[in-house]
């Protein structure tokens, strides 16, 4: 209950919609109490018109306007606390999303290294759909229900306190066998929740690498991986459903013997004389109105418990708070040269784990340092530290002397253009994906950008231009069009701190060549740090780093590096080589000669 109550507390500005649900509930339980008394005046009247043998015909008919009168009522004010109810809970279903949504936003990458897309996405889908349709069935049922109650007690009890104490005990009797079910059904309930995350978030991933299950023929393999996710939730419900249902045969068997013994009990005293006809028609009435509600119990504590499970995960995301955070005081960086200096910097991933020991270099302002090492050495960590997506455990990094976990991280990241080695592109238009550097760029500024990308020229041909639609991950391009689209954005940003996972080698040679301009130009004047994949680029840059064991190893320009018998030395002799022997060891580095 406690995550329901969070829920009420996140949709406080709400208060309005609550108040005139309130209203109209009170208004739809007084006008539904007020049928049975009209149809208790009817019966009287019918009995006494019999016994007197004349007929009161405009009697009659009064009552069947008042009938009419109080039918319409209930219907406006049932039809309008339920758009009310609906609007609130569509604006509930929006504050919830936008809170999630915007709390992931601010989660560092590690939280993402932990978490498939899908079961991310699937948690909020999960949580909005059980906590609105609560809310909402809470909204449009719950205080009429209650009200009626209320008011039904009220009532029967001025007629008879003896029935109004049997109605009295249904509801401590019932919600005390409800409360016997709920925490087993809970167990079952966290646990298929927790099999279709699975079971979702390797769905997503699947849909978005669609062309290597293709190219592997591993459609089958990928069915039935997730059959077996869903099978299991199937296997779940059918013990969850059973012990539910066996639980609620018990429950009403109990309530059915009560509302024996009220019937039994009513009967038999307007036989007796104490109730009349009409009375005890009403007394029915009143009876049965409360028998519904207590049996739809079942359904709105069902609800109850599927919005409590299903909102557990959501609040346990809210609750994380993210291990890459500004400080209170943080300010903004402000770039004069874009010196950026690593300062004895070590960094594990996870405790014991770690990736990075002792490192330290410095990229002067405007010069170009390559990373050259192993695969799995830290270049691309290095790179990771600089954008702040993870905290250093020991050490620092500044920028112009700046320590960047002393700023905000908007601000640092503000002053860093990055292009990755697989082009991160939007679905959407080519202007939208340039322009996602600048949203206010101007249509002279993306042009000026697509050029100095080499884009221009593929774009102009293309039907729309600019405006045309490049599909999910930019699909619809091929990998240099990505690239140098991804380079146009990088250029638009115009930031002083470059970073480049170099992206040329999977490239032809046409598209290579274009690309390597576009990256020359924007590397110019930029302070760079280069994740280098071509001895061609290391070649040309003003220092090389060379990693070994998550050490620095050598530091020095490619001239001096090449004569020390180091990495980079060994790089150029298995390049002349030229076997498949030197071939697979280049690829080891992550180097395609």
């Amino acid at each position: 209950m406690k995550q329901l109550l969070k829920v009420i507390g996140y949709a406080r500005n709400l208060w309005p919609y609550y108040v005139g649900i309130v209203i109209f509930s009170v208004l739809m339980s007084l006008t539904a109490l007020w049928t049975p008394f009209l149809i208790k005046d009817a019966t009287d009247l019918i009995v006494n018109s019999l016994q007197a043998g004349s007929a009161d015909v405009r009697g009659a008919l009064f009552i069947a306007v008042w009938l009419f009168v109080a039918d319409i009522a209930n219907t406006l004010f049932t039809n309008w606390g339920g758009y009310l109810g609906d609007v609130m809970s569509a604006k509930l279903k929006k504050q919830l999303s936008e809170r999630y949504y915007m709390h992931l936003l601010k989660l560092p990458q590690s939280y993402y290294d932990k978490e498939l897309t899908g079961t991310i996405i699937n948690r909020l889908n999960r949580t909005i759909f059980e906590v609105t349709n609560f809310a909402n069935m809470f909204a449009n049922n719950f205080f009429q229900m209650f009200l009626t109650m209320i008011l039904t007690l009220f009532i029967v009890s001025f007629y008879s306190v003896e029935l109004a104490l049997l109605l009295l005990i249904l509801y401590p009797i019932f919600l005390w066998l409800t409360a016997k079910t709920s925490r087993k059904w809970q167990k079952w309930q966290d646990e298929k929740n927790a099999a279709t995350d699975v079971a979702s978030g390797r769905f997503a991933e699947v849909i978005a690498q669609i062309r290597v299950v293709k190219s592997f023929v591993q459609e089958l393999l990928e069915f039935r991986h997730f059959e077996r996710r869903l099978q299991e939730t199937v296997k779940i419900t059918t013990k969850q459903s059973r012990y539910w249902h066996d639980m609620d045969i018990a429950r009403r068997f109990v309530l059915n013997l009560i509302f024996f013994a009220i019937f039994a009990y009513l009967f038999v005293k307007t036989v007796q004389g104490r109730f009349t006809l009409g009375e005890m028609v009403l007394l029915v009435q009143l009876v049965n109105m409360m028998r519904f509600p207590i049996f739809n119990m079942s359904f709105i504590v069902d609800n109850t418990q599927k919005a409590i499970a299903g909102s557990k995960d959501y609040f346990r995301v809210m609750e994380t708070r993210p291990d890459v955070a500004d400080k209170a005081h943080a300010g903004q960086l402000a770039v004069a040269e874009g010196v950026v200096r690593y300062d004895h910097v070590t960094f594990a991933y996870n405790e014991g784990e770690t990736v990075l020991y002792d490192v330290s270099f410095e990229v002067s302002a405007g010069e170009k340092v390559a990373l050259v090492g192993q695969s799995g050495e830290g270049k691309t960590t290095i790179a990771n530290l600089l954008m702040r997506l993870y905290d250093v455990n020991e050490g620092a990094i500044t920028i112009d002397g700046v320590d960047i976990a002393s700023v905000r991280q908007t601000s640092l990241r503000e002053n860093i253009a990055a292009v990755f080695q697989e082009p991160a592109l939007f679905s959407g238009t080519i202007r939208e994906n340039i322009a996602y550097a600048d949203p206010h760029a101007t249509e002279t500024e993306i042009i000026a950008a697509a050029k100095a990308a080499n884009a221009y020229e593929f774009v102009e041909k293309l039907e729309k231009g600019f405006d045309t639609e490049i599909g999910e991950r930019g699909l619809k391009l091929s990998g240099g069009q990505k690239q140098r689209i991804a380079i146009a954005r990088a250029i638009l940003k115009d930031a002083p701190v470059l970073i480049l996972d170099e992206a040329t080698s999977s490239l032809d040679n046409k598209a290579e060549r274009l690309v390597q301009e576009a990256l020359d130009r924007l590397m110019k004047g930029r302070t760079t740090l280069i994740i280098a994949h071509r001895l061609s680029t290391i070649a040309h840059v003003d220092t090389i780093v060379t990693l070994k064991n998550g050490a620095v190893d050598e530091i020095g320009s490619p001239t001096k590096l090449a004569k020390t018998g180091g990495i980079y030395a060994q790089l150029l002799r298995l390049q002349e080589a030229d076997t498949a022997r030197t071939k697979k060891r280049l690829k080891e580095f992550e180097i395609d000669g």
